[in-house]
């Protein structure tokens, strides 16, 4: 049998060991990635911590909703009681101190409603009071007032209860969609972590099958040099390559458990559970266009609403400055019925009316210039809230665009990538062939390796690329270009 037969038998059974090697990992959860971004959504961390700071907003909105209906409240007081002497001025001017025994209690009820577009207070009040004094002129008293509704009404004031229900709202629907942004982060970041985890284990496999065709190399220019074949500085160049594969073997191996153990920690999996990948080349096939992505970041995106937030709250400063700072006033105002007896029941007999009207004023004089100056400062900042945003929206019209862009661009770089390393194998297979026949020199190999190497690191890299540019469209649209619906929990 000739040199090159067996060369070519020993190099091939080498290749044949470390692929063999590769693959012999325990058996473990093989997951696509479709199957390792919904456990990133349904069970990761950082999934879950989204979803409490939406439930968190929810039940603020809730709570807030609910300061807008009507709301019963109770108050009053245990008997007091009181024992004392108090002085009494007799007809004559003298004074007379007499021991007092004294009890009293109150109850009333309120039923308070806020009226946002007026904001006004309304309070729908029933209540009962009783007296009883113990001793020889003791008596007993009882005091009812059995329905009384008051209004509250400032005067020429802003109206912060209209201003805290849109700025509610805007809060409300800002939090609904950070949620599913977060989700489509969480998608990223498994995204991320599945490909490193890919690209850990392709390396690692490469690795060991670099180590087993470097040894047979080695072993081969042994037996060359011994023969007069080849010269002292081929087999230590044959040697170096060896050394530096199985440094690289350990580099690989090292790589590969952390990414692993990320994985673990992104989809939320015990330490230690076996967990592996499987990764196909096949991806969705759809055309994101530049105008749609922008316009539906406009319309999907918490950057627009956090904006308009900005925006209202500016506002509101400017309306408050203008009116809270001069003139105004509250109107107190209440009609109802009261009587009096001298038991429960004659309290609520014989009602009689009974009216209070009451009006506050504030009216500055001489300020200085202040309020002017006041209503100066919250104009400018208004208009400093408003440019900054309109340069968020102009930044997520931006982001929007290029992320579309982006996604057609990983696409074609993917479809290269793929075609590269196919090239790049077959090369590395044709100069493998060609130096165990001694047509080509070791140099040539070793770069014919390096570039089956780069281009495998390169085909991994625009996996991830591409996917990556996918769910960050989502995220910033919030719209499956790929099914054309709006996303939604």
């Amino acid at each position: 049998m000739s040199e090159s037969t067996t060369i070519r038998k020993t190099c091939a059974v080498a290749v044949l060991l470390a692929a063999f090697a590769g693959n012999t990992l325990p058996a473990q959860q093989a997951l696509t990635l479709k199957q390792a971004i919904e456990m990133a959504q349904r069970q990761g961390l950082q999934a879950r911590s989204a979803l409490s700071s939406r439930e968190s907003a929810r039940d603020r909105s809730h709570a807030f909703s609910a300061g807008f209906l009507p709301s019963l409240s109770l108050s009053g007081s245990t008997p007091n009681y009181t024992r004392s002497i108090t002085p009494v001025t007799q007809p004559d001017g003298t004074t007379l101190y007499i021991p007092l025994q004294q009890t009293d209690a109150s109850l009333t009820a309120n039923v308070t409603q806020r009226i946002p577009w007026t904001n006004s207070t309304l309070t729908f009040s029933s209540g009962l009071n009783q007296v009883h004094v113990i001793g020889t002129n003791g008596f007993e008293h009882w005091s009812s007032t059995p329905f009384a509704i008051s209004l509250s009404q400032p005067l020429l004031r802003s109206n912060s209860q209209k201003w805290d229900m849109r700025e509610q709202e805007l809060r409300i629907e800002s939090s609904e969609r950070k949620y599913l942004e977060a989700r489509e982060d969480a998608a990223i970041a498994a995204t991320n972590a599945f490909f490193d985890l890919y690209a850990a284990r392709a390396n690692l496999k490469n690795a060991e099958t670099n180590v087993a065709v470097n040894d047979t190399l080695y072993t081969i220019n042994t037996h060359r040099l011994e023969t007069g074949k080849i010269g002292e500085n081929d087999l230590l160049q044959s040697e170096l390559a060896l050394l530096r594969a199985r440094s690289s073997l350990e580099d690989a191996r090292l790589a590969y458990e952390r990414a692993q153990s990320q994985l673990r920690i992104t989809i939320n999996l015990p330490p230690g559970a076996p967990v592996d990948v499987v990764v196909t080349s096949d991806v969705p096939e759809f055309d994101a266009d530049t105008a749609s992505a922008v316009r539906w970041a406009r319309a999907n995106s918490s950057i627009t609403e956090d904006a308009t937030a900005t925006e209202v709250r500016a506002d509101r400063s400017v309306s408050e400055a203008k009116w809270n700072g001069g003139a105004g006033g509250t109107l107190n105002a209440s009609y109802g019925f009261n009587a009096t007896g001298s038991n429960a029941s004659d309290a609520y007999k014989d009602l009689l009316n009974s009216q209070r009207l009451s009006v506050s004023v504030s009216m500055p004089v001489f300020q200085w210039g202040a309020h002017s100056a006041n209503v100066d400062a919250a104009k400018a900042d208004r208009d400093a809230a408003r440019n900054s945003a309109e340069l968020s929206r102009a930044q997520l019209d931006l982001n929007a665009h290029f992320a579309a862009l982006q996604l057609t661009q990983a696409r074609r770089g993917l479809v290269i990538a793929s075609k590269a390393d196919t090239v790049a194998s077959k090369r590395f297979e044709v100069a493998y062939n060609r130096y165990s026949i001694g047509k080509i020199t070791i140099d040539n190999l070793y770069l014919a390796q390096s570039e089956k190497d780069q281009a495998l690191q390169a085909y991994a890299q625009a996996l991830r690329a591409y996917w990556t540019a996918y769910y960050q469209l989502r995220k910033i649209t919030l719209y499956d270009f790929e099914l054309s619906r709006q996303i939604r929990e």
